[in-house]
């Protein structure tokens, strides 16, 4: 079964591939002199080995130390600063170019410039200037990846001297006024200029600090994982550090100002007329600092102390308790209810949380030992039982937390959640999923909410997923390597200060919507977004509404959106709506069987849109094996080795919806519910924290790691192929030879511009050309006048050529082929 454990790495972590950051560069246009050779003479004995030095020549790019952005905005008004530490890493004295290419549209203001401190000019070149510069780097590297700027300002200055191993201090500061789109005020960075560094940047920091005169609403990053830290309902902080990455996009940021209530904002995409057409909404209520508008919430805390707890899984539950109880609200009510073999409620009804009742909880709290089986239903049972956990419970009173009696009217809409925590499987009374699953939710209409948190691997994930699905609330589930006390406080803090229960989104009349996601919506809470995707099949004007509990009122919000025939701006939402469809695909074949229908709408998917696992490969596969597409237009072209590597990846997949417990079935559902939850489509892959790769993850808990199939890794650079198996792994479990990784299977698509590339054995193929194979073709050389001509005509075709030097795409009925080698 060790093996079994490997593969859930596999089934979604190529969901959620990471990204880098950079912005400037400096490339060397003159290699000075060669440093003087001192040859020794003979001596007795076997020689030392020579060490080759690469040669330094006209057009290298230096290495990128260090990169921090502090970012300041003010309204519309940014201002931004920039410090870049570049290292010569040759024995040489060299001159570069530091080029800075300009925010794609911006108009910068004051943009000043100093070089280790000294001030000094840089020069401006219009974007039609600038395509020189930019087309003469691409001939001279053989690299495409300069293009994608190449309709954009630079700003161009002379650095002399670099001495040898020098570290030369860039540091830039400009002035722009945003812009803004549907509500949303939107800040870029043009980061992705580090992928042309020499070496990963050691440092990466970015901070951006906003400040608005109205409350700010939505912060959203659909390109980077960022941290968000709000300073009151008018500011800001958002943050992000990294190390030893290269960047692919640039950064991008979208904030929303309203002055009461929910705010709303809709972006879309739509690619013309074929298809239906992607959007994106996002609700927030912002931070509310006033205590009145918060809802007061009746919390029940479930806790697991059966005989597995002992060590140090309970003492770390003991503590996140205590957590939880101190950040009660005034006005909230909760119960403890400990279980194991036996069921002992602490104040047998919902307790004000004054200080008594906090007092006498921490005093329980701390008594706790672990002993017993794991009666699950029976403490599920218990907790809905208890007056007022239940709508539609009957009229009933009870002591409210300011001393007054609570009615039942004063109960509608205030938020009921149980927060169950447990490290194993049902053992006493009942054991049967189905049953457990239909009386945790006994009334259809609740909206008590059951969030699970699974510790350790011997729970059993189909019977918690199942609960929460059930609930509309969420599952979270905690390694053994992982604290306990950090999950569950990091959670409760983000769920304690509620402002809308019963969330319901009405869509625009004739828009057509569907597939949204998530297709229950959860509550809004104080200082958090709720962000919805979905698609729409007719484009026009209208309102979008959200309704939803305040304090058992009704409330209503409506914002007017346009979901347009042709919008090619926000290319990302298309791939989040994806990823997030597929993972809730994933989830649902891993609960209830894999099925035609599933099957066909995740090979679609994953083909259009470049998310590739081991699963979504062998349905790609299989199918194109079935259709009978021709070799030279298939989408992975595969080895005997990497083949057998992804059927034997998918039937252990497979296995996972009869692995109900185990590593395998919690990571498996703690990936999904990642991909379910993902909120950008290059999103980091926070799942496994330190231990992102799955030889890490599998070392760390004594599982053997596979020998996996190489790949000769594809880039905008130099286009791989796929080779044979490699590697080697000891103890536990003898390996499967072949078994590839998500890195490697993720190394061989790339999404830009709209478009999905796959690494052919020639080169990247567009998923265009392969549905129409007989297009009329034309062949290019890269770097010619014809290559340069074609980018000039159409701009927009500039983004997909910097996947490589070698490729074919699809645009307007033509097939472009670009071939690396002359054609005369």
């Amino acid at each position: 079964m060790n093996l079994l454990r490997c593969f859930l790495v596999l089934l979604i972590a190529g969901l959620l591939p990471v990204s880098g950051y950079a912005a400037g560069l400096v490339i060397v246009t003159d290699p000075g002199q060669p440093d003087r050779l001192i040859l020794p003479g003979p001596e007795p004995g076997p020689r030392p080995l020579t060490r080759i030095v690469p040669p330094v020549r006209p057009g290298m790019v230096l290495e990128l130390v260090s990169h921090r952005v502090d970012a300041r905005i003010k309204e519309q008004f940014a201002t931004t600063k920039v410090v870049q530490e570049f290292k010569n890493p040759t024995g040489r004295r060299l001159e570069g170019t530091f080029l800075f290419p300009a925010p794609k549209g911006a108009q910068l203001r004051k943009f000043t410039m100093d070089v280790n401190g000294k001030p000094i000019e840089a020069e401006l070149l219009a974007a039609d200037k600038a395509r020189g510069i930019y087309e003469d780097i691409v001939r001279r590297q053989r690299d495409p990846a300069l293009l994608e700027f190449i309709d954009r300002d630079l700003y161009k200055v002379r650095i002399f001297p670099i001495e040898p191993h020098e570290t030369k201090r860039v540091t830039l500061s400009y002035e722009q006024l945003l812009k803004s789109e549907a509500g949303l005020v939107r800040f870029v960075y043009p980061m992705s200029m580090e992928k042309f560094s020499a070496k990963p940047i050691e440092r990466v920091a970015l901070k951006v600090d906003f400040e608005a005169d109205r409350a700010l609403k939505s912060i959203y990053s659909p390109s980077h994982d960022v941290d968000i830290s709000r300073s009151g309902e008018k500011r800001a902080i958002i943050g992000y550090e990294t190390s030893g990455e290269r960047a692919e996009h640039d950064f991008e940021l979208f904030f929303s100002r309203e002055n009461e209530g929910v705010g709303m904002s809709l972006l879309a995409y739509r690619n013309g007329d074929e298809e239906d057409g992607y959007f994106l909404l996002l609700a927030s209520p912002g931070l509310v600092p006033d205590p009145d508008k918060v809802l007061p919430k009746d919390v029940v805390f479930v806790i697991d102390t059966s005989g597995s707890m002992a060590g140090g899984k309970l003492d770390q539950a003991k503590r996140a308790l205590n957590f939880c109880i101190d950040n009660l609200n005034h006005g909230d009510r909760f119960e403890i209810v400990r279980f194991s073999t036996d069921i002992e409620p602490l104040f047998q009804k919902l307790a004000p949380a004054d200080g008594p009742h906090r007092e006498k909880a921490r005093d329980f709290i701390g008594q706790l030992k672990p002993l017993g089986g794991t009666a699950i239903a029976d403490a599920l049972t218990q907790a809905l039982r208890l007056p007022g956990m239940l709508a539609g419970s009957g009229p009933h009173q009870s002591q409210g937390a300011v001393g007054h009696a609570l009615k039942e009217q004063d109960l509608a809409g205030r938020p009921r959640m149980i927060v169950f925590l447990t490290d194993g499987l049902p053992t006493v009374g009942e054991t049967n999923i189905d049953r457990i699953v239909a009386s945790a939710t006994p009334d259809k209409d609740s909206d008590t909410r059951i969030f699970c948190f699974g510790i350790g691997t011997d729970v059993n994930t189909h019977l918690l997923d199942r609960i929460t699905e059930a609930t509309r609330a969420a599952s979270e589930y905690v390694l053994p390597s992982e604290d306990i006390e950090v999950k569950v406080s990091s959670f409760f803090a983000k769920i304690k200060d509620p402002v809308l229960t019963g969330v319901v989104v009405e869509w625009p009349e004739g828009a057509g919507v569907t597939r949204v996601l998530p297709s229950r919506l959860p509550d809004l809470f104080s200082g958090e977004q709720l962000l919805v995707v979905g698609r729409y099949a007719k484009p026009g004007s209208g309102a979008v509404k959200l309704t939803g509990l305040a304090g058992g009122r009704k409330v209503l919000f409506a914002e007017d959106v346009d979901l347009p025939r042709q919008d090619s701006g926000n290319a990302f939402i298309a791939r989040l709506w994806a990823t997030r469809r597929i993972g809730w695909l994933l989830d649902e074949i891993r609960l209830r069987g894999e099925n035609a229908e599933l099957k066909e709408e995740v090979t679609h998917l994953a083909r259009q849109h470049g998310i590739v696992t081991p699963y979504t490969a062998w349905l790609i596969v299989e199918d194109e094996e079935r259709r009978g597409v021709r070799r030279d237009l298939q989408t992975l072209r595969l080895t005997p080795e990497s083949r057998s590597a992804i059927e034997y990846s998918r039937e252990s997949i497979l296995a996972l919806g009869l692995e109900q417990t185990g590593v395998s079935s919690t990571l498996s559902s703690r990936f999904g519910g990642r991909a379910r939850r993902a909120e950008r489509a290059q999103a980091a892959q926070a799942p496994v924290d330190a231990a992102a790769s799955d030889e890490v993850f599998m070392q760390r808990y004594g599982l053997s790691p596979a020998p996996t199939t190489s790949f000769q890794r594809g880039s905008s650079r130099q286009p791989g192929a796929v080779s044979g198996p490699a590697g080697g792994g000891g103890g536990g479990t003898a390996p499967v030879q072949g078994v590839m990784t998500p890195s490697q299977l993720a190394a061989q698509s790339r999404v830009v511009g709209g478009k999905t590339f796959y690494l052919s054995e020639t080169g990247w193929l567009d998923t265009e050309v392969q549905r129409h194979p007989d297009a009329r073709r034309i062949k290019l050389e890269f770097g010619s006048p014809q290559y340069f001509a074609l980018v000039k005509r159409n701009p927009a075709i500039a983004e997909w050529l910097t996947v490589g030097a070698r490729m074919e795409f699809h645009f307007e009925d033509v097939v472009y082929e670009i071939t690396a080698e002359s054609q005369e």
